[in-house]
């Protein structure tokens, strides 16, 4: 079902949010409409078929005669017909879907109001009418509420109420009245009218049509109201889902998953101990220097993009980027059981992928790219900064001797460096964790650090 009875030109809040210039927020938008738009179809489809199986044997529990089969073959037209519209459905104007969801209600009315062809009864016309077919009419407005679409409820609802109408009228106009049968229900209930009136098979008592028709009309109006709060619904969690990837855009997902869970940004400032990464472009300048502006963002891109993936996918939180560099932490916002050795993979898993990058860079006759890596484990104080404009920030010790280790790997001529407390911290995760690849550098002075300190190099 889609919104629908729309002038050509407009499609409601749909064409607002097309012409709206914040392209990146209508695109969520619209691809959460496209999605719940396509999970309503498939549910209104799969209700629709299983309303009719459950209606194809009541009517032969009803009617156990050879001539039920014509509603049968009534029902497998509204079947067809709902996977027709499930093929369809589109989220704003679709004229093919207009056109398949009339027809379904054309089908419904004649398969109510034209008598079996293959029934031997030959009742009066106006029969048709005591069986009280129009509850089905319910069925197909209920399954159009699941589409989301509060136009396609009252496109049903004015639609039926029009088809019945005229189905009345006409079946009133053709009819040939059989008038030993209201002779016999006189004759039976003598003067009493209202109960000749009611049981007069010739009778099509026009007011309980009426009666259909305006209860009817007044259901699709009070649904139509709720499909469309459902719709603000619908586009307040897009507007959501659309700020969670902006979120994700600049905080690690675990960053944006402790957001979302707690009402207080990120609960108080506190200690922590915490693994801090530090990595850069060694020989940047000289790297960048006969390379064109563009050239040289889509080098850091290339480079941000690589590093960012493995953070992110060991776990670990991009606290910033530093230019040709960045800073990671691990163990925030809340700290787990593998802190250090999730920092000490990732800078492995770095390793790799410049290695591999490389290795296409030579090939396509690109310089190689050279990196130095520097990971600490250490006491830090974490928390918001700033007063509406909040910065989740990583501050202490701990993240200058990181930084001071990223600077050691040019004297000590290594692509990774990690201190002694990392490497301790590390081996308790995971014990038995293999260190051979790395030497022993003690007695290392580290600016800022009043005790020599032993690193280890990769």
């Amino acid at each position: 079902m889609s919104d629908t009875a729309l002038p050509p030109q407009r499609t409601g809040f749909l064409a607002d949010l097309r012409a709206d210039p914040n392209a990146q927020e209508t695109t969520y938008v619209l691809e959460a409409l496209e999605a719940h738009k396509r999970e309503g179809v498939e549910l209104a489809v799969k209700a629709r078929w299983i309303a009719m199986v459950a209606t194809a044997a009541f009517l032969v529990w009803v009617n156990p005669q050879l001539d039920v089969l014509y509603y049968h073959f009534i029902l497998v037209l509204l079947c067809l017909n709902g996977w027709f519209i499930r093929r369809m459905a589109r989220v704003g104007q679709s004229r093919i879907e207009l056109f398949l969801i009339f027809l379904d209600l054309l089908i419904l009315t004649v398969g109510m109001v034209v008598p079996n062809p293959f029934s031997e009864h030959d009742a009066p016309l106006a029969m048709q009418y005591r069986f009280e077919n129009f509850l089905y009419f319910f069925l197909i407005l209920a399954a159009g509420t699941m589409a989301y679409s509060w136009r396609t409820v009252i496109a049903i609802g004015t639609w039926t109420a029009g088809m019945w109408s005229l189905a009345a009228v006409l079946a009133w106009w053709f009819s040939v009245p059989d008038p030993a049968l209201t002779e016999a229900v006189e004759t039976m209930f003598g003067h009493d009218e209202l109960l000749v009136k009611f049981y007069d098979p010739n009778g099509f008592i026009p007011q309980l049509r009426v009666q259909e028709i305006l209860v009817f009309v007044l259901v699709a109006l009070t649904l139509a109201v709720s499909t469309r709060r459902f719709n603000k619904l619908l586009l307040d969690h897009a507007g959501l889902v659309r700020e969670r990837a902006n979120l994700s855009r600049y905080f690690s997902p675990n960053v944006v998953e402790e957001l979302s869970q707690n009402d207080e940004p990120l609960k108080q400032i506190r200690s922590q101990d915490v693994a801090v990464m530090f990595i850069d472009i060694v020989g940047f300048t000289r790297l960048s220097a006969g390379l064109d502006p563009y050239e040289v963002i889509e080098l850091l891109r290339g480079f941000h993009g690589r590093m960012e993936r493995e953070v992110f996918r060991h776990n670990g939180t991009l606290d910033k980027y530093l230019g040709d560099g960045l800073m990671a932490t691990f163990g925030t916002p809340v700290a787990g059981e593998r802190d250090a050795s999730n920092a000490l993979d990732c800078a492995k898993a770095m390793i790799e992928v410049m290695r591999r990058w490389n290795l296409e860079r030579r090939r396509q006759g690109l310089p190689e790219i050279e990196i130095g890596i520097g990971v600490h484990f250490g006491e830090t104080v974490l928390g918001d900064i700033g007063a509406n404009r909040l910065e989740f920030a990583v501050i202490g010790t701990a993240v200058n001797v990181a930084s001071r280790l990223e600077a050691l790997t040019r004297e000590l001529g290594a692509g990774l460096v990690i201190s002694d407390d990392l490497r301790k911290r590390a081996m308790q995760e995971t014990p038995g964790q293999d260190f051979s690849e790395f030497r022993s550098c003690p007695d290392q002075t580290i600016r800022g650090i009043p005790d020599a300190m032993t690193v280890w190099a990769l």
